[in-house]
């Protein structure tokens, strides 16, 4: 052996890889946890406006006080887990389908590259972008939207779906299940591709239809993939911004104003009110946490858990029973 190889031999390359994660820990020291510890601070004090004084509060939970007895937070809060669950429900009914549809063994659907990306379009377009051609297409009286209905006889006069509690918050559930029903699609599909086809063979040749293969097989060797859907979407919907606010500016009458288009109007409108829409932002911060290990508790599995508590078990009388030799 030669001394360069040696060398090589010796050497570790832990260092580097350090190095490599460096950029991203310096981004995530700065733009994450920073804001989010400062956020925290922010809360139990008096801060409003730019440039004046900050004090802490002598009753540290005051601003928790007032936005939890603000009545447009609540509004606002009701109108954010409704939102989310209006459009999540029918994402993740329709993702199942497709999944299902595509990931078929005994059905070859011809062109599937091209329905993927057809259906997973509409993610790569910037919610703002969407949010606002939306607010073109229903406009009152003279929009796209109203002039189709009219034209067919529908309706013998426009509708004002902007100006229409009910008509905004199915319109604005109906853009975020449509932006994200295709990632969520992708990401589900991903899923059945990672289970080993020999269980599917077993399946098969046991005569196992095609609904028992799903439901049976499919989507229990999902929970991991759907876990991963539900805590992302949780969070996700429970910060949904753009389209509300962009779509409709969260009217009317706060009908479709979100906990996250509240935190803004606080902190960036009127008398910018930092410490309040901070105490807002930590009360979602608690509520996507809580909800979070809710689900991973729920979704936990169970047989893994039991099997690990067996083998400790067994360990553990090996080792009494050789304490006691």
């Amino acid at each position: 052996m030669t001394g360069s190889q040696k060398h090589l031999k010796g050497m570790s390359y832990a260092k580097y890889g350090y190095l490599f994660a460096l950029p991203f820990i310096l981004i995530f020291l700065i733009f994450t946890l920073y804001p989010t510890i400062y956020t925290f601070v922010l809360a139990f004090t008096d801060a409003h406006g730019v440039g004046n004084e900050v004090k802490f509060l002598d009753e540290p939970f005051s601003n928790f006080t007032k936005i939890l007895t603000n009545k447009t937070f609540i509004t606002c809060f009701k109108n954010t887990v409704k939102l989310w669950i209006m459009n999540f429900i029918p994402q993740i009914t329709l993702a199942m389908l497709l999944t299902a549809w595509f990931t078929a063994r005994r059905v070859t659907v011809k062109g599937q590259g091209l329905f993927k990306v057809l259906f997973y379009m509409p993610n790569i377009i910037t919610a703002a972008t969407i949010a606002i051609l939306f607010n073109a297409l229903f406009q009152y009286p003279k929009g796209p939207v109203n002039d189709i209905i009219m034209g067919i006889g529908l309706r013998d006069s426009a509708f004002y779906f902007l100006n229409s509690k009910s008509a905004s918050q199915m319109l604005v559930a109906f853009i975020q299940f449509w932006i994200w029903y295709g990632n969520t699609m992708i990401v589900l599909i991903s899923g059945v591709l990672g289970i080993s086809p020999d269980i599917y063979e077993a399946a098969d040749i046991d005569g196992a239809n095609s609904a028992q293969i799903f439901f049976q097989i499919t989507i229990p060797n999902l929970k991991t993939v759907l876990l991963y859907t539900l805590v992302t979407s949780l969070i996700g919907g429970l910060n949904m911004f753009d389209i509300p606010k962009l779509f409709n500016r969260g009217g009317p009458d706060n009908a479709t104003a979100t906990a996250s288009v509240f935190i803004y109007d606080k902190a960036f409108t009127g008398k910018q009110l930092f410490a309040q829409a901070a105490a807002a932002s930590i009360f979602m911060f608690i509520i996507i946490a809580a909800c979070s290990a809710l689900l991973f508790y729920i979704m936990r599995d169970k047989d893994a858990i039991a099997m690990e508590k067996m083998k400790k078990a067994e360990l553990k009388a090996r080792r009494k029973g050789a304490s006691v030799l």
